[in-house]
């Protein structure tokens, strides 16, 4: 909007109060130039209030000059503005990045914050925000952020994005082949587990359950038993 009304001539009247005419010197030409300036005034308080919402228009209407309206707004949106800061530094403070997600998203995420920051006017340099991208790494960097710590060159926010972006391709190169190598041995112990099946030590007992005399055959009779009882002789 203030750019709007720059563009028109019109910002004056935002800061300024109507003149007045005193008494005995209301010429022709000081009416001309009230009545010019109440016009234009009127011009920038409507062009103001048709640039607000049904709901803003119907609290604002009744505002009698566009520097006591424009004041007004000021007033409001200055204070809310004020809350913004200190929620886009709370916002900021807080933010910590966990290992569950992509560590390149939370990077962005973390830049987006820090441009609101510098957006609010409140700028922060560039080893304080390399600074903080490194303490907020996750648990799982715990190694990596050690050794960006004891790194003695300073490196600009681009350079960290660039190192980060290297580690996680690494890391995620590594967890896959760990999980392609995890695979291969799962298939050869399933493959080595189906070959051994039935070659177990309780394989032979099992044949041996039904072991015994075929269909239709007996087993032979006690015959020495039987020589011993014929050959005792018989008592007179």
């Amino acid at each position: 909007m203030l750019f709007y009304l720059t563009t028109l001539n019109l910002t004056r009247f935002l800061t300024e109060t109507a003149p007045v005419i005193a008494e005995g010197q209301a010429d022709a030409q000081s009416v001309t130039a009230v009545d010019a300036w109440k016009h234009s005034e009127f011009l920038c308080r409507n062009y103001v209030l048709n640039g607000l919402t049904d709901a803003l228009y119907n609290v604002y209407c009744k505002v009698a000059t566009a520097k006591e309206l424009w004041e007004s707004l000021e007033r409001k949106y200055k204070t809310e503005d004020v809350g913004t800061k200190k929620h886009v530094v709370a916002k900021f403070l807080e933010y910590k990045m966990v290992d569950s997600k992509s560590v390149m998203s939370q990077v962005q995420d973390l830049q987006v914050i820090i441009h609101d920051n510098n957006a609010k006017g409140m700028d922060l340099n560039e080893s304080f925000q390399v600074a903080s991208m490194v303490e907020k790494l996750p648990p799982g960097w715990i190694d990596f952020k050690n050794y960006l710590k004891h790194k003695r060159k300073e490196m600009s926010v681009e350079e960290l994005v660039v190192r980060l972006r290297i580690e996680e391709d690494n890391r995620m190169a590594l967890k896959e082949g760990s999980e392609v190598e995890s695979s291969k041995v799962h298939m050869v112990e399933a493959g080595q587990t189906s070959k051994n099946k039935g070659k177990g030590p309780h394989k032979g007992k099992e044949k041996g359950k039904n072991l015994g005399p075929k269909a239709g055959m007996q087993r032979p009779k006690n015959t020495t038993q039987k020589k011993i009882s014929v050959l005792i002789p018989l008592k007179l």
